[in-house]
């Protein structure tokens, strides 16, 4: 009896008991399991008695009387409140353009008449709450580009990854932006960037994107000053600093050494900042502008980066949860003492914000203006570093005490912790999903797409106790429907393009909950094939997914070919010898499949062996023929590279986000092989009715 009620705590705090892996095999999380992932979501489930009290409180929780600050619906459908309010109640509407609308419950105890887009305001009985009124899908690339078929192609980018004279040793926006308009040139109609998301400041030894401080911010560090503020005055501070030979330094190194090259920009900005405020620059406005309209979560934001900086210990700074707890609350009195004792340093910090967002602004006009019809992809990482300031600032909001990350399965065969924090569902329920919505309109600011990482977190995230091994974990439910309604709205407030990155162990129906939501899914090339090897023709690639060699957590598809992959697994003992000898027979067989799959479709003559260049320009057309109605083709791959960003697994015994490319980011498309498989995806991207 005990195990049943277990069970059922489980079931009804959302975890997901039995499940489908990978291999598509039955798995069950066991008891033990269960019990320490309910007890960090608050609900102790040690004893029958326990189990009990947790079922009670949420029966509690669920039959509350109040309405939840916000609902969700999709426009045109009526809205049933008779479970709180008899028919005939009376009720007021305020829409956005400010406009009223009194009316009253039907005889069934329902709203009718919402066809009006976006986030209206109910007054009912003695309650106000949020009606978010969704569009049945939100802005699809038919939409953005005016075509019913479209067929169009795009690159990805590693923002770090770009050169440009004087930028110091760390890629930015105007690198960024001599890419986008050279790239347009080609007819490229979309740039999908590395995640920009804010680091910490204080903390210059942690640089993956996507383990960031915050997703309501940017990371400063990419911001191109003289963007905004002219080159004389970046000169003055360069010269100021005696800054000049250490960013010359640093430049030159073909690995980007983001302690060295942050402790440099960081003191570039601050003088620069002193200089902003000393003065009297046109700008001031836009800067105090900027800072009204970022409101409470800005503040936050840069209240937190002081903090963080002011309580290093040794130069090491400290996780929040180590701060004095009168710090530990963002509306806590001691923090804003500390703010107006500090407001220098808050200041600094929400100086280097506005630069960010205005560059990045910048850097989306000019693809657009370039003659790009989407622009800028941000995006948006599965999670936020739990001593972050987003955990920080919306900890009601977040779970604390479970990390995210993925079962066993194809990608990783142990499973992966992320070491991250992501939303809780209750916390979102009950504040209206705030922090999701400004998350969203926070990366949507200056882009025209969105690629969400691991985009079924929508659905169910893998959850993992404090201290437990990957696979000792369990799913978490998420409210799929509300947050597909929310994605979509926010999309078509934005007019923007939904991308979502399915890959891995993906529930049955998600992919096509998000389609139907307008959003596109994700294909890879080397993940299109069977267990055989036999990889999927491109006439039967999905038409509501994107196609894509490779992503930032696999090898370049030269790489893959050549083994490189293996080969560092092989140097790092990351796989033992029988392992390893698999993995490279395996490895063989995948070529050949592939190899099949490039004559069939594309008729390419290839030598015998081919050489990785051939390989790649034919599966180059191969994704180019596929029915998906964008191809995104990352930069390693125009350029041939072999080695990859990013090895899963590893720390820092692989470069990790810090391989820099050679050539200047204006020039980077104009070597030969570039010019050359730009120009094969573009006259395969045309219809087959178009092509000459």
């Amino acid at each position: 009896m005990t195990d049943k009620r277990l069970l059922a705590l489980a079931e009804a705090a959302g975890l997901v008991v039995d499940w489908v892996d990978a291999d598509r095999r039955a798995q069950r999380v066991t008891p033990a399991v269960l019990r320490r992932i309910l007890a960090a979501l608050a609900l102790p489930a040690e004893s029958p008695a326990q189990i009990e009290e947790s079922l009670a409180q949420l029966q509690q929780d669920a039959n509350q009387v109040s309405l939840p600050p916000l609902l969700t619906l999709d426009a045109g459908t009526p809205l049933d409140l008779s479970a709180r309010f008899p028919a005939g109640t009376p009720f007021e509407l305020l829409h956005e353009d400010g406009s009223r609308h009194a009316g009253q419950l039907d005889h069934a105890g329902r709203l009718n008449g919402l066809d009006a887009i976006g986030y209206q305001q109910l007054c009912i009985g003695d309650q106000q709450l949020t009606l978010a009124v969704a569009p049945a899908q939100g802005t699809s690339l038919g939409q953005l580009t005016g075509s019913a078929r479209p067929s169009i192609w795009g690159l990805g980018v590693q923002l770090y990854a770009l050169r440009r004279a004087g930028d110091g040793g760390i890629g930015d926006t105007l690198a960024l932006q001599q890419l986008v308009r050279a790239a347009a040139a080609r007819g490229t109609d979309a740039v999908a960037i590395s995640p920009v998301h804010a680091m910490f400041s204080a903390d210059t030894r942690r640089f993956s994107p996507y383990s960031p401080s915050s997703r309501l911010f940017c990371n400063i560090l990419h911001a191109a000053p003289a963007s905004l503020l002219g080159e004389e005055a970046l000169r003055r501070a360069i010269d100021a600093e005696g800054l000049g030979p250490e960013l010359a330094r640093l430049e030159r190194l073909e690995l980007l050494d983001w302690p060295a090259a942050s402790r440099a920009k960081l003191r570039l900005l601050r003088r620069l900042f002193s200089d902003f405020v000393n003065a009297d620059p046109p700008l001031r406005q836009d800067f105090l502008d900027f800072r009204r309209d970022g409101a409470e979560p800005l503040e936050n934001h840069c209240r937190f980066e002081a903090l963080h900086g002011f309580h290093a210990r040794d130069d090491e700074p400290c996780d929040w949860h180590c701060w004095p707890a009168q710090f530990h609350h963002p509306a806590s009195p001691a923090v804003a003492r500390f703010a107006a004792e500090h407001a220098e340093e808050v200041s600094f910090h929400a100086f280097g914000q506005w630069l960010i967002s205005r560059c990045l602004a910048q850097t989306q006009q000019a693809a657009r203006s370039a003659g790009m019809r989407i622009g800028l992809i941000n995006d948006l990482a599965v999670g936020a570093d739990v001593g972050g300031s987003q955990a920080w600032s919306r900890q009601a909001e977040l779970l604390s005490t479970l990390r995210v990350g993925a079962p066993p399965d194809i990608l990783n065969r142990s499973g992966q912790n992320w070491g991250l924090s992501a939303f809780s569902p209750h916390g979102l329920h009950r504040h209206g999903y705030r922090a999701f919505i400004e998350m969203l309109r926070a990366n949507l600011a200056h882009a025209g797409g969105l690629r969400i990482d691991h985009v079924m977190g929508l659905e169910r995230l893998w959850v993992i106790p404090l201290g437990a091994d990957p696979a000792d974990g369990a799913y978490l439910r998420y409210p799929l429907h509300d947050l597909l309604r929310l994605l979509a709205l926010e999309s078509w407030r934005h007019q923007a393009l939904i991308l979502g990155e399915d890959l891995g162990t993906v529930p049955a129906g998600f992919s096509a909950a998000l389609a139907a939501r307008g959003g596109l899914g994700m294909r890879v090339l080397l993940f299109e094939q069977d267990q055989q090897h036999n990889f999927a023709p491109a006439a039967t690639w999905p038409a509501d997914a994107l196609a894509t060699t490779s992503t930032h957590d696999l090898p370049t598809l030269s790489g893959w070919w050549l083994g490189r992959d293996l080969d560092w697994r092989e140097r790092l003992g990351l796989l033992d010898a029988p392992a390893l000898a698999a993995a490279r027979a395996s490895r063989e067989l995948e070529r050949e499949g592939l190899l099949a799959a490039l004559a069939t479709d594309t008729g390419m003559p290839l030598d015998e062996p081919p050489s990785s260049a051939q390989v790649l320009d034919a599966s180059i057309v191969f994704l180019a023929h596929t029915p998906a109605p964008l191809v995104l083709l990352p930069m390693e791959d125009v350029l041939g590279l072999e080695q990859q960003a990013n090895l899963p697994g590893t720390f820092d015994q692989h470069p990790n986000w810090r391989r820099r490319w050679h050539g200047d980011s204006a020039h980077l498309l104009d070597g030969k092989l570039a010019r050359h498989r730009l120009q094969l995806l573009a006259r395969a991207r045309q219809r087959p009715q178009e092509r000459p």
